[in-house]
């Protein structure tokens, strides 16, 4: 696992590029950054649009727990009147288990709190497969399924359902969409306003077709984020908080950023890290050295 060992300043990991000083608010490199609520786990949400604010980022990607905690109301007015936007909410999705009811249930709640954020996409997570369960086409067309009934009721109310793949190695609990492909098969189906797809280089970097793929969501208006965050060695116990900041690992996250600009996505691109020692690093030196990975191997 990576830990956050940068200085305020000087940004070198072993092989990289020359350093950068940390980019001050305003500086026009930071003008897609966005900060994703995970990066800083244990900052309230409050404290993340402050954190926001003194780097310069004009943008934030929500999460539903820190949301709830700050209560709904409050987190839209006080996120309105910080001037930042929302990039994402995450997430929704989880749609292949049993209680397809709840799921559904669940999910318009979640498109409700997307569009009274003001956020332009939520975030969906297909979910994996129930315990016991080997059917893995039977799982994949649930969320087709699911997708069908949910994106009528996220387009009335102008929030765009973000189908994220997942690495393969969340297959069984997290995502039965394991590449872009897979993804862009299931949101074609329905009008690109409605359903589109998001880009993490965390869990795309890898797959042979990426950038075929990329070109095919571009071409179609699907592309509704892109996420940002290396693939670091050796993998933690717990894989989901395998995740390091950019430059540290193996993902051409800055050739992502390219091709995804090359297919027309406009819009914020948003750091999302699950790591444990990010998470108890200081929040405002964990933004600071985002923005100047940002700087150094993205923008």
């Amino acid at each position: 696992m990576t830990a956050v060992q940068d200085t305020p300043v000087l940004d070198v990991p072993s092989g990289a590029p020359a350093a950068v000083a940390t980019p001050l608010p305003g500086d026009p490199r930071l003008a897609r950054l966005s900060l994703n609520q995970a990066t800083v786990k244990y900052w309230s949400l409050a404290e993340a649009v402050q954190g926001c604010l003194r780097a310069g980022l004009p943008a934030i990607g929500l999460w539903r727990e820190p949301v709830a905690e700050a209560g709904l109301a409050a987190s839209a007015k006080l996120v309105r009147e910080s001037g930042l936007r929302v990039s994402s909410y995450c997430r929704g999705g989880f749609l292949t288990g049993a209680d397809r009811a709840g799921a559904l249930d669940e999910n318009r709640r979640a498109i409700d709190e997307a569009a009274e954020l003001g956020a332009p996409c939520l975030v969906m997570v297909a979910g994996g497969l129930p315990e016991g369960d080997r059917d893995l086409p039977g799982a994949r067309a649930r969320v087709v399924d699911a997708i069908g009934e949910l994106a009528p009721y996220a387009a009335e109310r102008g929030v765009r359902l973000g189908l994220e793949p997942l690495h393969p190695i969340f297959c069984a609990d997290r995502a039965v969409l394991s590449t872009l492909g897979q993804a862009l098969d299931i949101a074609e189906r329905f009008e690109p306003e409605a359903v589109g797809v998001v880009v993490d280089a965390y869990h795309v970097w890898w797959d042979p077709q990426v950038y075929d793929q990329i070109a095919r969501a571009g071409a179609g208006g699907r592309i509704v984020s892109y996420q940002a965050c290396d693939w670091v060695l050796p993998l933690p116990e717990d894989a989901l908080l395998g995740r390091g900041m950019v430059g540290d690992g193996h993902a051409d996250v800055g050739g992502l950023r390219r091709a995804v600009d090359a297919a027309g996505y406009t819009g914020d691109i948003e750091v999302e890290i699950f790591n444990g020692d990010i998470w108890a690093a200081d929040g405002d030196e964990v933004i600071a050295t985002l923005a100047r990975r940002h700087v150094q191997y993205v923008v």
